[in-house]
């Protein structure tokens, strides 16, 4: 079995102060943080999606809804957009943004960052040697290459691209599990029916 950890959104503008906060996102980096140091060895890979908004068209609204609509939050390039500090950027392997041009919250939409945007995480490859593809790799597209077939899921927001990134995962094929002291939630009854609707669908509930 290969494993690899998802580290959904972990950015600035989801964590306090930002523009989009979500309650315990810093504490939330810290502890993956931590479970990323006391657990090296569990993981094959680690991987980090970003939010990256460059021109979403409805996805930002003066006026949002907090369903289809929000406020601007993770443009493209911008300190928002960024890891939040309390996030150790030294173990990811490879990260994958979403949403460039239109709403994203699968994971699994996004497509490989260049890796000289790698913070410091080695290339691996398991296997034999993969042919390179001109299209820009998407998140499956590389954990299929390195022969990776169970996740665990981490990070923000549970009940919105946690839950899409999980969902996805497993429509996918791949084993999945959540971690869900590693996981915070915009609202805490639909972060709960969340987690129920991810067991339901089959993933592993770790608490």
């Amino acid at each position: 079995m290969t494993r690899a950890l998802i580290i959904v959104d972990v950015q600035n503008d989801f964590c306090e102060g930002g523009s989009l906060a979500v309650d315990g996102g810093a504490q939330a980096a810290a502890d993956i943080s931590d479970h990323i140091d006391e657990n090296a060895g569990s993981y094959d890979y680690v991987v980090a999606t970003q939010d990256w908004h460059i021109d979403p068209g409805a996805h930002f609204s003066e006026t949002p809804d907090f369903v289809d609509s929000w406020p601007v939050h993770c443009v493209a390039d911008t300190r928002g957009a960024a890891f939040h500090p309390d996030l150790d950027v030294e173990s990811i392997d490879a990260i994958f943004r979403k949403g460039q041009f239109e709403a994203a919250y699968s994971g699994f939409e996004g497509v490989k960052a260049p890796d000289d945007e790698v913070p410091t995480g080695e290339q691996k490859l398991s296997g034999e040697a993969v042919e390179p593809t001109e299209a820009p790799l998407t998140l499956d597209d590389w954990l299929r290459e390195r022969g990776v077939d169970d996740v665990a899921v981490v990070g923000l927001a549970t009940d919105h691209c946690v839950r899409a990134t999980a969902l996805d995962a497993l429509e996918a094929g791949y084993s999945v599990s959540v971690l869900t002291a590693l996981t915070r939630g915009v609202d805490e009854d639909r972060s709960e029916q969340t987690l129920d609707e991810l067991e339901s669908a089959g993933a592993d509930l770790v608490r």
